[in-house]
This record gives structure tokens, sequence and C-alpha cells, in this order.
């Protein structure tokens, strides 16, 4: 029921009367709350995507999101989410609405930012949103611009590009909750990411779309780095998420290795940027030429390896 009410609302919802998209928003936010209820009456949880459920997320973030909050302390409620688009679908987006959080995002594209500033949205909760195309080398000072505080509760990254090195630059917060997208085609036997190129776009560095990010594996070794425990994935293999280890006791720590969950998305593009629906192996078949760096030699290697 839900996700045909959340179907129904985003397909429609330019052409909709306003005051029937904020019906139907309100339904759906009433059937999370039945989730949640569920959620945080569970005496154990093994993975991730036994709490899972969507609102605003892409996938089934906002359930994993909630869980995470309902298990550890949050003391400052303020999100920083990079890569939004229009924020239409987000993982923050839920947080805000059902839980009132504060939160900064930011986005690389004018048309994105002007479209959130403009919505609703942007009156009715304590939002702020900023155009930045993010690089490791602007993330801090953006940040301290800010006056974003170290004790954040969450940091989504999601800029379909230079993930890894941007949060391996970031050094000016500590989030107690970290989510990153990670590129589930590179498999979980090797920590690799690609080359950092502050200019990166993900749909010109290869046509297929496919070429972008970095490896759980890769992830894993910098949340280790950095003092957090991955504690899962989505159930579709794209984003990981990561707890602080000061607060991590009560959630189930995974490595890699079992916490990978290879993704079936299928959204490579040929040269004419038409969808042409590869899986498994065949997608990395698709730019095994391609240069990738692991992280734990810092060697540069072609993404043959991997297969």
């Amino acid at each position: 029921m839900v996700n045909i009410i959340r179907k129904i609302l985003y397909k429609y919802r330019n052409f909709m009367n306003r005051d029937i998209s904020r019906e139907l928003e309100a339904i759906l936010l009433l059937n999370a709350g039945l989730h949640i209820h569920r959620i945080n009456n569970l005496d154990s949880v093994e993975k991730l995507d036994e709490v899972e459920f969507k609102v605003f997320s892409q996938w089934g973030e906002d359930g994993i999101i909630q869980y995470l909050i309902h298990n550890i302390p949050i003391e400052n409620k303020l999100f920083v989410e990079f890569g939004v688009e229009d924020y239409q679908e987000a993982n923050t987006r839920f947080l805000l609405i059902n839980n009132n959080w504060k939160g900064i995002i930011f986005d690389g594209a004018p048309k994105n930012i002007k479209a959130i500033i403009n919505s609703d949205i942007y009156w009715k909760y304590d939002l702020k949103a900023e155009l930045h195309f993010i690089t490791k080398e602007n993330v801090n000072s953006i940040i301290k611009n800010n006056n974003i505080p170290e004790d954040i509760g969450l940091l989504s990254i999601d800029i379909d590009g230079n993930d890894y090195w941007v949060w391996e630059a970031i050094n000016s917060i500590y989030p107690r909750i970290v989510i990153c997208e990670y590129n589930g085609v590179f498999g979980n036997d090797k920590a690799v990411t690609i080359p950092y190129n502050p200019d990166f776009i993900r749909s010109k560095a290869h046509y297929s779309h496919l070429y972008f990010g970095a490896s759980l594996k890769a992830l894993c070794f910098l949340a280790e780095q950095k003092g957090y425990d991955f504690v899962g994935s989505n159930s579709v293999g794209s984003n990981s998420f990561f707890v602080r280890k000061d607060l991590s006791k009560n959630l189930p720590i995974k490595t890699a290795v079992d916490g990978y969950i290879e993704s079936n998305i299928r959204e490579s593009r040929d040269k004419n940027n038409i969808l042409t629906y590869e899986t498994g192996k065949n997608r990395l078949e698709l730019i095994k030429h391609l240069p990738v760096i692991d992280v734990l030699t810092e060697k540069e290697i072609l993404l043959s390896h991997l297969l």
C-alpha cells in the first residue's frame, strides 16, 4: 500500500492539486509510523533488510535510519547530506519531516537547489540548501563556513564519484552515523576506488555509467581508520551504513564480506545513453580496462583484476 501511494505521489506530483498531494503524503507518514512501531519493538536485528521501509528514500534507507537512531543516542539532531538532486527522493527527507531534525544539504546543480528553496519544505522545516560541487579540497571549508558542529547525528554521502576521497578528507565533523554509497559492481574482494579527479562526473567518465565510487571493502577499510563500525547494507546493495565505535555496541557489526550485497540494479547504458540492462559480471566487463586505486596498497590497478 505504501509503495503504491508513493509511486502515485511522485509520478503525478507536478500535476495534482496541492491538497491531494499533501493528503497522500500524510497517508505515507501514517503508514510509516506503523513500521517504526514494529522496528522499535524488535528484540534483535541480524540484517538491516529486516527494518527497511521507504517513504522518501530511494530504497529502504528510511527504515534503516529509524532503526539506527532508535538504538544509539543522538544529542545533536542535525544531518548533512551531499548529493540530493531536487530532494524529492533522499536519505534524510523523512528524518527532517517525521523526526523534525535540522539539516544542511548540498548539490552541484543550480536547478536542484532552486527547486528545493522554492518548495514548501524549505519554510516548513529547519533546512538549508547550498549549491556546491563537493571535492576533497573544499569539503571541510564548506562544513566550517556553515558552522556545522563536530558531533552531528548523521552524514550521508552520495555524489556518484569521489565518495571515498571526500569522506577520507573530512576532518571537521565526526558524525554518529555515516551513510555512503558504494559501487556493488566492484564486488567485495578488493578495496578499490576510482582515482581522485576533482572534476569527476559519472556520466562523462564512461558511457556505461558504471564507473564511479568505491567498493564496499574500501569504505569499510576507511571506516576503520576513522573509528567506525560497518553495520550493514541496504537490500539492493547500494548504500553502506556505519556507526561510530563508541556507540555501536548494541548493533550487529559486519565485515565487508558478510555485509556485502550484490546489486541487481540494471542501469548500464550504451554510447547513445540508452539503457542496456546488463547484470552480474557483464557490467564489470564493460569497464574492466579502466583504472582504480587499491587503497590497501595505494597502487593503481585495472578493474580487470577484479574479474
